[in-house]
């Protein structure tokens, strides 16, 4: 048995590096860009009108000619005379004449005659060519994660594949003989399935969507081959059960003639003791706990910050912080333990029904408090490490 420490030190030095792709901007979402990009044009590439109105070639006067108009993207050029207006909208190219772009509500039009309510500031409602960026300037790092208005941007620059760092696909086995599919009748002895939708809901939170359900009964050679499916078509594969050493327990068993090698096997926590983590090249097995809460415990102190490194994010399996805690706790364990809790703002509440087999609190609690071993007394107001959920 290993500590919660050294789970983490055996998983860091362990890990593949992230696989380097090029994908469809409309499809790299939430990925990491594995290069830095540099803009291949000036963002506006021309001078561009920031609203209605109309476009002027300054003179001493308050009435200006309006000779015509421009839309959004017109591509013809106009040259104006000093005196001279024309109408223009909101996107569109402000001919290298024009001095300054007059809003539609600030003027007065009889016929082709503009007349100023006001003299005009040089370069009025005029976006000058690179002002949000010049061709050649950096405008992401690698590293950095794709959010919807960074694809949008890309897109506005003329990028349509960029290199990013790809997600790992994902396989979940679930076993077990008592698991019946929700919605068939729940016959005695059984229970209901839950654990593979609910790792499967836990990843696509997180932005994981290659992801795979496989199933098998409590029977060797089926465990055997249903693992050995999984690890070939995926790039982690999460065990839900049959880790623990009973007699319908065969996924150890089966992980050994696969040649999985063992990187450690139960963690001195609480929940999540039977915890597996193994590696056959470069994939990753995780064999979690049964119990639904010690499952999704372990998914997020474990797996979620691997996959997080595999995708090419900077992260670390300690990223806790401190908040306080809103009442008074007694500690009574020779195991360290994640608590279900609601954080709120800088506070942190331990829930009730801290089972391992209840998900019920697990359920509107956002963060797992980190209690080290012990027999000690936490007091109200004091400062305790939390992982966020």
């Amino acid at each position: 048995m290993v500590s919660v420490q050294e789970a983490f030190s055996i998983l860091k030095n362990n890990l593949p590096e992230p696989k380097e792709v090029e994908y469809l901007l409309s499809k790299a979402r939430k990925h990491v860009l594995s290069q830095s990009l540099y803009s291949r044009i000036n963002m506006p590439p021309f001078r561009q009108s920031a609203m209605d109105g109309f476009a002027l070639n300054f003179h001493d006067s308050f009435n200006y000619e309006i000779i015509g108009e421009i839309k959004a993207g017109d591509s013809h050029q106009v040259n104006l005379l000093p005196g001279q207006a024309i109408k223009i909208f909101t996107g569109a190219a402000v001919p290298d004449s024009a001095l300054a772009v007059i809003q539609i509500e600030k003027v007065a039009v009889k016929e082709n005659i503009l007349k100023l309510e006001e003299y005009p500031k040089l370069r009025l409602n005029i976006r000058p060519i690179g002002e949000q960026n010049a061709k050649g300037d950096l405008i992401f790092e690698k590293g950095s994660v794709l959010n919807a208005a960074a694809i949008g941007f890309l897109a506005g620059l003329g990028f349509t594949i960029v290199k990013v760092y790809q997600k790992p696909s994902i396989g979940i086995l679930i076993t077990g003989n008592e698991l019946v599919k929700p919605g068939n009748p729940l016959e005695y002895g059984k229970v209901y399935e839950s654990n593979g939708v609910m790792l499967e809901s836990a990843l696509k939170d997180a932005f994981y969507n290659a992801v795979t359900l496989y199933e098998v009964n409590d029977d060797f050679e089926n465990t055997k081959k249903k693992l050995q499916k999984a690890l070939s078509e995926n790039d982690v594969v999460l065990v839900s059960g049959g880790i623990s050493v009973g007699d319908y327990d065969f996924v150890s068993q089966a992980l050994k003639e696969l040649e999985v090698a063992t990187l450690f096997y139960k963690v001195n926590q609480k929940p999540g003791k039977p915890l597996f983590a193994g590696k056959l090249k470069d994939k990753l097995v995780f064999a979690l706990p049964g119990n639904p809460a010690a499952c999704l415990t372990c998914f997020y102190v474990y797996v979620l910050p691997t996959l997080t490194i595999l995708s090419g994010n900077v992260a670390n399996y300690n990223q806790t912080s401190q908040k306080t805690i809103t009442h008074n706790f007694s500690v009574n364990n020779s195991r360290c333990q994640f608590l279900k809790a609601a954080a709120i703002g800088n506070d942190v509440t331990i829930l009730s029904h801290q089972n391992s087999s209840m998900l019920n609190t697990f359920s509107i609690a956002n963060a797992l408090v980190y209690l080290p071993d012990g027999t000690y007394e936490i007091e109200k107001d004091s400062k305790v490490d939390i992982y966020h959920i």
